[in-house]
């Protein structure tokens, strides 16, 4: 019998650019395996593997996360700057 196949989206953003790629992975495939299939690691040297931060459609899972048809992972960027104290610095500026 043939292996199922599921279509999937893996997301990954910098400020410059943003890439979205559709896959299709095996039917109980992970999180962690459908980034290392989307070719975004070699693609973009900057994501850490060992500390890759995903989400679902912007909920946070763990990378052992099963997908399901038409999930969206998506790659978090470590932020450099809290949000709360940019928008702070920026009110005490206006």
């Amino acid at each position: 019998m043939a292996e199922q196949l599921i279509d999937v989206e893996v997301a990954y953003a910098k400020p410059e650019e943003q890439v979205i790629l559709s896959l299709k992975v095996p039917e109980g495939a992970s999180v962690e395996q459908a980034i290392k299939a989307s070719g975004l690691l070699a693609r973009f040297p900057e994501i850490e593997p060992s500390g890759i931060k995903a989400g679902i459609f912007g909920n946070v899972c763990s990378m052992d996360q099963i997908l399901k048809q038409a999930d969206r992972v998506e790659i978090y960027r470590p932020l450099f700057h809290d949000p709360k104290e940019a928008r702070r610095q920026r009110a005490a500026k206006g």
